[in-house]
């Protein structure tokens, strides 16, 4: 027996156009594909296959189905076979397991639990008290309740009871409701609170449509401004994509896909009619998010808001959708637009446009680097080259990289073969991912300086580590960043995505891992939305790291030291202190790709003892199988921390 789940992921990702042509010679008609019908050995083209909706149908016989009707009628399969056939095609392993009494999915409480809660969001929106203030809000945004419906938009009051009454009275208990994501207990707290007051109320679905969490916009100028549910059995955000359950046919139609930033992005996009529109739940798509999306479309554009941190986000995403072998454009919107204002005052038809002048990738980057003149000598040059060989690097589709590797011989006049060699360079002996290749004046310079809406990729979103990032050259003295130093409340900048030195930085042994990640923090400001990424502030364990995270992350950029500590627990700020002293703040950020290999070591090790407890009960053919989970985490400990035993355990 082949579980749904399998057959679904199957269907999802199967091209049922190109799995027919192996048998039938279509041709595109429309939206649809047209042949002579294999079944009734027909002459003419009767036979239609819809990808919008991967289906077949012929209007002489009638016969019609989907990709697995169609492999088991022609090639004369029965069911097993026939997912398994379409499984290899688009390289899914399907397992036709023995048939037994299905066991009930654990996690269907949550989506239950989730799914109501929705619904009990929506209705509070419409109620004419409760809702008042949300609905004035969605309607400055042009929203209208047909938008509202459509995309499920509720409203969470600020009762704090009033949700958890309501699924009380369904029979979701709070141990239920904390593992959905809907409660939360605070360190120290006995009694759970609800995540979300307050706020206007965007549900996420997964790929099948699923509600597995919320996103919540907060009214006005609480902080943060967004929410997420936080991580859970049935929500993991880099796995998620905001509006793919309604996308992915549209992306299989127009074959192509459309990434922005935000949720309001997305629904502004698909009221005006373009419809392949997803957006990642955080700045930048992850590796799991970038294989999500090129099993829909492959032709991927990156339409962020036109800031720095959007454009930061845009050559981060394009790095990993280059991984995933998919061709990347950008768009780029006028300054001080973002998709949702854009098309609010000029419409569908000149989004369509910018799509249009949409430019590669790479065509982007040496764009913004010839505007600022780093091809203008030797010395520059050889910077410009360095910065861009990443994005070679994580080209994994051989045309493309072959494409880019012409592109940059053109723009540097240097031969393109050297530039292959250089770009399949290994790291040299004792070198590591951040440090410079090259000595002299570009030594001691961070990775996002340079033009300052073009950021290159920081050592821990580079490919598999098995070569040194060279530092760029550094813009002029005039336009260099400062810091962030305590005391300074104007003209604060965010300081520097990473530092790079020809010695990489000594980590400190004794120095807890929390510990470490919160001093980098405090160092530079956008560390803390790079680590939780794979970390959210709840996964520290200390609380007092685990507040000053909390509050580094969701602050304004543009507040001091003093502001921050103003929202900072007495104990909390002393850790502050300690941190900011001459010794501890002059000593710079940590090794962070290694410090947050070792948290995500810390995780699996959770795991790998919660194993060998269950081992204690379990049957012998349950323990084969968490013996091999167990061999598989302490693997990947090993790689993730290769210094240490994958029993030690890390500090923090």
């Amino acid at each position: 027996m082949i579980p749904d789940e399998i057959v679904e992921r199957v269907r999802q990702s199967a091209d049922i156009v190109e799995i027919v042509s192996e048998f039938v010679p279509l041709k595109r008609s429309g939206a649809t594909w047209r042949g002579p019908c294999p079944f009734h050995q027909g002459k003419n083209a009767n036979f239609s296959v819809s990808p919008t909706h991967g289906s077949y149908h012929c209007f002489v016989c009638h016969e019609s189905g989907d990709v697995f009707t169609f492999v088991r009628k022609r090639l004369g399969m029965d069911w097993p076979s026939a997912v398994k056939f379409v499984g290899e095609k688009v390289g899914i392993e399907v397992i036709d397991a023995p048939r037994r009494q299905q066991a009930p999915d654990p996690n269907a409480p949550n989506y239950e639990a989730l799914s109501a809660a929705a619904e009990w969001f929506q209705r509070q929106l419409l109620d004419h008290d409760v809702g008042n203030a949300a609905r004035e809000y969605l309607t400055s945004r042009d929203l209208d309740p047909h938008a509202w419906q459509k995309f499920g938009l509720g409203f969470a009051p600020a009762d704090a009871q009033a949700l958890r009454r309501y699924l009380h009275s369904l029979g979701y208990d709070d141990a239920r409701l904390l593992e959905a994501g809907l409660l939360v207990l605070r360190e120290g707290e006995t009694e759970p609170r609800l995540r979300f007051r307050g706020r206007v109320m965007f549900p996420i679905l997964d790929e099948l449509g699923r509600t597995v969490g919320f996103g919540g916009r907060a009214m006005g100028d609480a902080q943060p401004k967004y929410l997420n549910s936080p991580e859970s059995p049935v929500f993991q955000k880099r796995r998620t994509l905001y509006g793919l359950h309604t996308a992915k046919q549209a992306m299989r139609r127009e074959s192509r896909a459309i990434v922005v930033e935000g949720y309001l992005d997305a629904i502004r996009l698909a009221l005006a009619g373009i419809e392949e529109v997803v957006a990642p739940l955080g700045t930048a798509l992850t590796e799991e998010q970038a294989q999500l999306l090129v099993r829909y479309a492959t032709n991927v554009f990156l339409l962020y808001d036109s800031d720095e941190a959007g454009q930061k986000a845009t050559f981060r995403s394009g790095m990993e959708l280059l991984r995933a072998k998919a061709s990347v454009q950008v768009v780029s919107l006028p300054d001080g637009e973002d998709p949702d204002t854009f098309v609010r005052s000029q419409g569908r038809q000149a989004m369509e446009q910018q799509l249009s002048n949409a430019i590669d990738l790479f065509d982007r980057q040496v764009q913004l680097l010839e505007r600022r003149g780093w091809f203008a000598d030797l010395r520059h040059r050889r910077n410009a080259i360095d910065k861009l060989l990443p994005t070679i690097r994580a080209a994994r589709e051989p045309l493309t990289r072959e494409m880019y590797l012409a592109r940059l011989s053109e723009a540097t006049h240097v031969d393109k073969t050297t530039l292959a060699a250089e770009a399949e360079a290994l790291p040299e002996p004792g070198m590591r991912r951040g440090t410079t290749r090259t000595s002299g004046t570009s030594a001691g310079y961070d990775m996002g300086q340079g033009p300052p809406d073009f950021d290159g990729p920081p050592p821990d979103q580079l490919d598999g580590g098995d070569y040194a990032e060279p530092a760029p050259l550094p813009p002029p003295a005039s336009e260099q960043r400062r810091p962030w130093t305590p005391g300074r409340k104007k003209g604060y900048k965010q300081g520097p995505e990473w530092q790079a030195t020809n010695v990489p930085p000594r980590p400190r042994r004794d120095e807890p891992l929390e510990r470490a990640l919160v001093r980098a923090m405090l160092v530079d400001r956008g560390i803390a939305e790079r680590v939780a990424e794979r970390h959210p502030p709840d996964a520290f364990r200390e609380p007092r790291y685990r507040e000053l995270f909390d509050t580094l992350l969701h602050a304004p950029l543009n507040d001091d030291l003093e502001q921050i500590a103003e929202r900072l627990s007495p104990e909390t700020m002393k850790v502050l202190r300690e941190l900011t002293d001459a010794g501890a703040y002059e000593a710079g950020a940590a090794d962070i790709g290694l410090t947050l290999g070792k948290l995500d070591a810390r995780q699996l090790e959770t795991r790998v003892d919660e194993i060998r407890e269950a081992m204690r009960t379990a049957t012998r053919e349950e323990q084969d199988a968490l013996m091999r989970e167990r061999l598989e985490l302490e693997a990947e400990i090993r790689r993730l921390v290769p210094i240490r035993s994958p029993r030690g355990r890390p500090k923090g």
